[in-house]
């Protein structure tokens, strides 16, 4: 076996166990965070009073932008749309269970400018705050696609119940 030969043999067997690492990562990441669910369906009677694209970038801990959670169906960027209608948000990712986030459950919408994998233009993106459980409340960070990312918080803040004190940056 020349050095050269030995150069690939090493290069390819490290490669292979950074792609086993981040595998297993990931597979430990879905474990951990089985614990969470989205809720999935829109209520019958629901009105739709918008419609907005957006990229669906990450969901994470509050306030903690960088820390993902693999909440299923949410453990992926996506394309898709928000529907905003009165009785929540519905977010209808490609390829993926539509996710409801009631009335009830959603806390706040601000602008957003950093996420894991992501960083944008101040602001650019919109920082979806809900309850996953009554105990913890999560970042959803998404990409309007289709206009500004005012409308979609302006429109996302009229549902949200008054008692609520929004999200904090």
């Amino acid at each position: 076996m020349s050095m050269r030969d030995l150069a690939v043999a090493i290069t390819i067997g490290v490669a292979v166990l950074i792609l086993l690492s981040m595998v297993f990562a990931w597979r430990r990441r879905m474990r951990r965070d089985a614990v969470y669910t989205a809720p999935l369906g829109v209520p019958e009677h629901a009105e739709v009073l918008s419609r907005h694209e957006v990229l669906y970038v990450s969901t994470t801990r509050h306030d903690e932008p960088l820390e993902r959670l693999a909440i299923a169906p949410l453990a992926y960027r996506a394309r898709g749309e928000l529907a905003v209608t009165d009785r929540g948000a519905a977010l209808c990712l490609d390829g993926a269970p539509t996710v409801f986030l009631s009335k009830d459950k959603l806390v706040g919408v601000d602008r957003a400018t950093v996420t894991i994998d992501r960083v944008v233009e101040p602001g650019g993106l919109v920082r979806l705050s809900w309850n996953v459980d009554a105990d913890t409340i999560v970042d959803s960070y998404l990409r309007s696609t289709s206009g500004a990312p005012d409308t979609l918080i302006s429109e996302i803040q009229r549902v949200i119940p008054a008692n609520h004190t929004g999200a904090t940056s």
